[in-house]
C-alpha cells in the first residue's frame, strides 16, 4: 500500500471514529432526555388525573370517572390506564394502540425505551378510594429520537464528505514532493538523469531532496566521465592526431565489420603528394594546418553524400570507405572527391589535377579485408604509374547472374510469397554453454541455388524493401511456430527502412498485440540508424517496449560518436561491433573495449561480444566481463533441419 493510501486510511479511520463517537453521544443524550421527559410527563399526568377523579370516587360516580379517564387516555400517548375500586375491587382498564408515524418499523422494534408505569392511590382523608395505574406509550419519544438522529447523521455525513475531499486534495499537495522524489529515484535507478528536483517547502523533505539531487549529479558525472574516457581512448587509439580523422587501425576494424554483414559499396585509397610539396615549401606546420582544413571539408561535404568512413592512414595517404553505394553512387562520390581536392589544392597554391592519385575497388561477394585493401592499392599504383587521377580495379569477378530489374522481381515475389528460408545462430553465456538468445538469419533458394543474405540484402536496401522484408520474416516466424521451437528469445535485425517507416511502426504494434509470445522476441537496431534517426528509434523502441518485447543495439561502438543515446533509449542489451574482436589484439584498444563495457555495465545493459572465432578471443572477453558471445564458434543452423 502506498504512503498516501496509508495516511489517507489512517486519517479517514480516525475521522470516522470521531463521527461515530459524536453520533453515539448524541444518541445517548437524546434517548436519556426523552426517557426523562416521558417519566416527568407520566408523573404529572397521574397526579393530575388522581386529583380530578377524587370527587367522583368520593360520591361513587363510576360513570363520570370512566368518562373522564376515557377522554384523557385517548388524548395522550398512553398505552394503558387501569382503575381499581377499593370498595368492591372492581377494575376498569382502558387500552390505547398508538401508531408511531414517520419512524421505520425496524427502529421502533429496537425497544430503546423500557416500560414506564406510574401507580398512585387515590384517598379521601384516611380512606383509600381507588388505585390508578398509568402506563406510558414511547411513540412520541421514538419520533423525536428518529428526527434528531436523522438530522444529525445528514449533517455529519455532509461534513464527512467535505472533510474527505479536503483531506484528499490536501494530502496530495503535501505528498507531491515525496511522489516526485519517488519518481526521480526510479529514473535514477534506470540511469535517466533529468533536471534536479525542486526544493519542497516541507522541512523534513528538504534534506532528502538535497541528497537525491547530489546522488543524481554524482551518478551523472560518473557516466559522463566514463563516456569521456571512451571518447579519449578512441581519440588516442583510433584517431589521427593531425587530421582528427580515424587512423589505419580504425579503418581496418570498420572494413572488417562492414564485410562481416551483408552490404555493398567500395574503398578508395588516395595518395596526396601535393602535401609533400607544401611541406618542402612552407614546413610541416603549414602542411599540418592544410591537412586539418582538408579533413574538415572532407567530413562536412562527403559524409552528407553517402555513408562513409574517411581515414588518414599515412602522412599523405587517405582512405574513403563507402559502406553503401552502387557503381553509379561510387562514381558520383569519386567526382565530388576529385572536385573537392582540386579546390583545396588551388587554395594552397598547387596546380589542380596533379600531385594526387586515387585507387577504387568495389566490394564483391566473398571479399576479405586483405582482398579489398590489395585491390584498392593495386588500382592506386596503376593510377600513379599511368599518371592518371584515378583508376578502378577491374577484378575478374563472376558475372552478375541477375540484373537489377531481375533482382527486384525476384525479391518482390519472394516477399509476397514468403519464400525465405530461416536460420538461427545461438548466443551463449560467457561462462557456460547456456544459450541466452538465438539470432534469426534468412536466405533464398532460387532454382536450386542457395542465395545468402549478403547477396540480396544490398538490393533490398537499394529498392527500399527493408520494411517489407522485416514484415515478411516476422510473419514466417509466426506461421512456422519458430518461437515455440526453442526456450530462448529470438533476435530479429530491423533494417533502416523499417526504423524510419511510421507505417511499419503501426504494423509492428498490431502484430505484437496479437502475438501471445511477444515477450520472446528481441529486435535489434543498428547503431548507425540510432545516430542518424534517434527520434524515429525512440518511437519504435516505445512500441516494442509497450507491447512486451525487448530491443537491443547492434554494432555498438562502431561509430565515433558519443554513447549518450544509450541513456535515452535504455536498450535491454547491446552487441559490440565486430571490430572489437579485431581490436582485442592490441593492448591499448583492449582498454578501449574495457571502458566501453564499463559504460554499458554502469547502465545495467547486457553486453554481447560478436565475431568470436577462437578460444583466445573467448578468454579475452571473459576477462572484460561481457555477458554473452556470438560468432563462428557456434555457426548458424537451418531451422528446417532441427528436430524439436
Amino acid at each position: 500500500m502506498t504512503l498516501f493510501k496509508q495516511i489517507y486510511a489512517l486519517l479517514f479511520g480516525l475521522l470516522l471514529l470521531v463521527m461515530l463517537c459524536l453520533v453515539f453521544f448524541q444518541f445517548s443524550q437524546t434517548r436519556n432526555f426523552m426517557n426523562n421527559q416521558m417519566t416527568s410527563d407520566l408523573n404529572n399526568t397521574s397526579t393530575s388525573l388522581g386529583l380530578i377523579l377524587q370527587p367522583h370516587l368520593e360520591t361513587g360516580d363510576q360513570i363520570g370517572a370512566k368518562k373522564l379517564i376515557s377522554v384523557i387516555s385517548k388524548g395522550g400517548f398512553y398505552r394503558q390506564v387501569t382503575l381499581t375500586w377499593h370498595t368492591d375491587n372492581q377494575q376498569h382498564i382502558w387500552r390505547n394502540s398508538v401508531t408511531i408515524h414517520g419512524v421505520p418499523q425496524w427502529f421502533g422494534a429496537l425497544e430503546l425505551f423500557g416500560d414506564l408505569t406510574k401507580t398512585i392511590t387515590i384517598s379521601s382523608g384516611q380512606v383509600q378510594l381507588a388505585t390508578l395505574k398509568v402506563e406510558a406509550h414511547p411513540a412520541l419519544a421514538y419520533q423525536e429520537l428518529w428526527r434528531i438522529m436523522s438530522m444529525a447523521l445528514i449533517v455529519l455525513a455532509i461534513l464527512l464528505v467535505l472533510v474527505i475531499v479536503i483531506l484528499h486534495v490536501r494530502l496530495k499537495q503535501i505528498l507531491m514532493p515525496l511522489y516526485r522524489i519517488s519518481e526521480y529515484a526510479k529514473a535514477i535507478a534506470k540511469q535517466k538523469f533529468t533536471q534536479q528536483l525542486i526544493m519542497p517547502k516541507t522541512t523534513e523533505l528538504k534534506e532528502v531532496v538535497t541528497a537525491i539531487n547530489t546522488i543524481s549529479d554524482q551518478l551523472k558525472n560518473v557516466f559522463v566521465t566514463l563516456d569521456d574516457e571512451v571518447n579519449k581512448l578512441k581519440l588516442i587509439n583510433l584517431t589521427d592526431r593531425v587530421s582528427g580523422l580515424p587512423n589505419r587501425q580504425h579503418l581496418s576494424g570498420q572494413i572488417t565489420s562492414w564485410l562481416a554483414d551483408p552490404g555493398y559499396g567500395g574503398l578508395i585509397l588516395a595518395k596526396f603528394d601535393w602535401l609533400d610539396e607544401i611541406h618542402s615549401k612552407y614546413g610541416y606546420q603549414v602542411r599540418d594546418e592544410t591537412i586539418k582544413v582538408l579533413s574538415k571539408r572532407l567530413q562536412s561535404e562527403l559524409l552528407a553524400q553517402a555513408d562513409c568512413v574517411i581515414a588518414r592512414i599515412a602522412n599523405t595517404e587517405f582512405a574513403f570507405l563507402v559502406t553503401k553505394g552502387d557503381r553509379h553512387q561510387l562514381e558520383t562520390y569519386l567526382q565530388s572527391l576529385i572536385r573537392l581536392i582540386n579546390q583545396e589544392m588551388s587554395k594552397a597554391g598547387c596546380e589542380p589535377n596533379q600531385g594526387f592519385a586515387l585507387g577504387v575497388s568495389e566490394r564483391a561477394l566473398g571479399t576479405t579485408l586483405a582482398d579489398i585493401l590489395s585491390q584498392s592499392d593495386n588500382a592506386l599504383q596503376q593510377a600513379i604509374q599511368e599518371h592518371r587521377i584515378s583508376h578502378w580495379f577491374d577484378a575478374q569477378r563472376q558475372q552478375q547472374k541477375y540484373s537489377k530489374e531481375q533482382w527486384r522481381e525476384i525479391l518482390v515475389t519472394a516477399i509476397s510469397q514468403k519464400q525465405f528460408l530461416l536460420q538461427w545462430q545461438p548466443i551463449s553465456h560467457i561462462d557456460s554453454n547456456e544459450v541466452i538468445q538465438r539470432e534469426i538469419y534468412c536466405h533464398l533458394n532460387i532454382e536450386g541455388e542457395r542465395i545468402s543474405a549478403s547477396q540480396f540484402v544490398p538490393y533490398i536496401e537499394l529498392f527500399s524493401l527493408g520494411h517489407n522484408l522485416d514484415q515478411c520474416l516476422l510473419e514466417i516466424i509466426v506461421q512456422q511456430n519458430v518461437v515455440k521451437m526453442c526456450y530462448e528469445p529470438l533476435a530479429i535485425n530491423l533494417t533502416h527502412d523499417s526504423i524510419n517507416n511510421p507505417q511499419f511502426h503501426q504494423w509492428l504494434a498490431k502484430f505484437l498485440r496479437k502475438l501471445p509470445q511477444a515477450h520472446a522476441l528481441h529486435f535489434e537496431l543498428p547503431e548507425s540508424a540510432v545516430n542518424s534517426s534517434l527520434s524515429q528509434c525512440q518511437i519504435l523502441c516505445e512500441v516494442i517496449r509497450d507491447n512486451g518485447a525487448k530491443f537491443g543495439i547492434d554494432h555498438c561502438g562502431r561509430q565515433m560518436d558519443s554513447l549518450t543515446y544509450l541513456q535515452q533509449l535504455k536498450p535491454h542489451y547491446v552487441k559490440l561491433d565486430q571490430a572489437f574482436a579485431f581490436y582485442e589484439r592490441s593492448e591499448h584498444n583492449n582498454e578501449l573495449c574495457r571502458a566501453l563495457i564499463n559504460v554499458l555495465k554502469g547502465l545495467n545493459i547486457e553486453v554481447i561480444a560478436t565475431a568470436i572465432e577462437d578460444s583466445d578471443q573467448l578468454t579475452n572477453f571473459q576477462s572484460l566481463r561481457v555477458d554473452g558471445v556470438q560468432g563462428f564458434i557456434a555457426p548458424p543452423q537451418d531451422i528446417s533441419t532441427i528436430v524439436v
